[in-house]
């Protein structure tokens, strides 16, 4: 059977990663995003086919699950990538800009949950797996916005968890607490892997999906050592 990998909100850092990582495992990779020029370079290099699509709009999402298919074939794995955040004190907050927020960060993993577990279902298996953050277990002070957000597809991803296991759709949430190191976020020579290494965050996402069904777990939370939890 084919096996397709799609990263919905694809870009550098951890989605860049997990592209490479699943790519080396010999799945066809479909790498959704916005805009998709900054994907040219990555899909050069893995040979992954790009998809213009803005998950929080339900003809965008449908559309970009009908080309992967025609494209590549209906995706295995799916994993929800994108967040959309806005920052200051609550009576500061613009509602058109916490709407966005939510639209994007929880509002577009419903949606893409709901059109994988379509295909997944009629494939008989699959995983569907959510990028979580520290925010989606502890609501930060001028960051009700995006606490709302991840709390809220935390929520989603526990709910559909306990529905599609028995179906045999392994669904996980990440919760990623603390800072991915980058190019613009180095770690200080005096304090060795104080952020999480985009890589090997990836290949915790691979070591669930490798999971025996007889023992699947649906959350897992990654930090640096020397984060405080």
């Amino acid at each position: 059977m084919s096996t397709t990998a799609l990263i919905v909100g694809a870009g550098n850092g951890l989605s860049a990663s997990l592209a490479r990582l699943f790519a080396k495992q010999g799945f066809s990779v479909a790498l959704a995003a916005r805009q998709i020029e900054k994907l040219t370079q990555l899909s050069s290099e893995i040979g992954a086919v790009s998809f213009a699509a803005d998950a929080s709009k339900p003809d965008q999402v449908e559309q970009l699950f009908i080309d992967v298919e025609n494209k590549l074939s209906a995706p295995n794995v799916v994993i929800y990538n994108p967040s959309f955040r806005v920052r200051g004190p609550l009576v500061a907050l613009d509602p058109g800009e916490v709407a966005k927020t939510l639209e994007i960060t929880a509002y577009g993993g419903f949606l893409v949950a709901q059109a994988a577990a379509k295909r997944l279902l009629a494939l008989g298996g699959g995983a569907i797996f959510f990028t979580g953050a520290s925010a989606s277990v502890k609501g930060y002070p001028l960051s009700a916005p995006f606490a709302m957000g991840k709390f809220a597809l935390r929520g989603l991803a526990q709910s559909i968890a306990r529905e599609l296991a028995p179906k045999n759709i392994h669904v996980a949430h990440f919760v990623i607490d603390g800072g991915i190191r980058s190019t613009i976020r180095q770690d200080p020579a005096d304090k060795p892997d104080s952020t999480l290494d985009p890589d090997a965050i990836a290949q915790t996402y691979l070591n669930i999906l490798q999971q025996p069904r007889s023992a699947w777990t649906w959350e897992v939370e990654l930090r640096p050592w020397v984060e405080n939890f």
